[in-house]
């Protein structure tokens, strides 16, 4: 069963004995809405066109999220590393290739583990 809890916003996958129960639980408290109850409604996240694209451009989309969780700008980023903003998007956009020398820069600059954008 796929619910939707509205406010929070909160979308939760229940399988297993006393699902209706716990609905019924949540249901005292929340705005909860069924968005299926049947199985063969489900699809495996790896099968959807959104993962499919966020994985066609992985490493973009983790300098992305690596650096709005730093709270910077890509032309923050991009000042720091000495080079053009748009070189940044460009990496971000999976237009430019990202090499394992320039991630070990930036993930200096954003204070991470370069694994986390390679």
């Amino acid at each position: 069963m796929l619910a939707l809890v509205k406010k929070p916003r909160i979308e939760l996958s229940l399988q297993g004995e006393h699902v209706n129960e716990l609905i019924e639980w949540i249901s005292k408290k929340f705005e909860v809405s069924i968005l299926t109850s049947d199985d063969s409604d489900s699809v495996a996240i790896e099968e959807t066109d959104f993962w499919k694209e966020m994985q066609s451009n992985r490493v973009g989309n983790l300098l992305s999220a690596a650096r709005l969780k730093a709270n910077m700008s890509q032309s923050r980023l991009a000042e720091k590393l000495g080079i053009r903003q748009n070189m940044i998007s460009d990496y971000e956009r999976g237009k430019r290739r990202l090499s394992p020398a320039m991630a070990k820069r930036i993930a200096k600059i954003l204070q991470i583990k370069v694994d986390r954008i390679s």
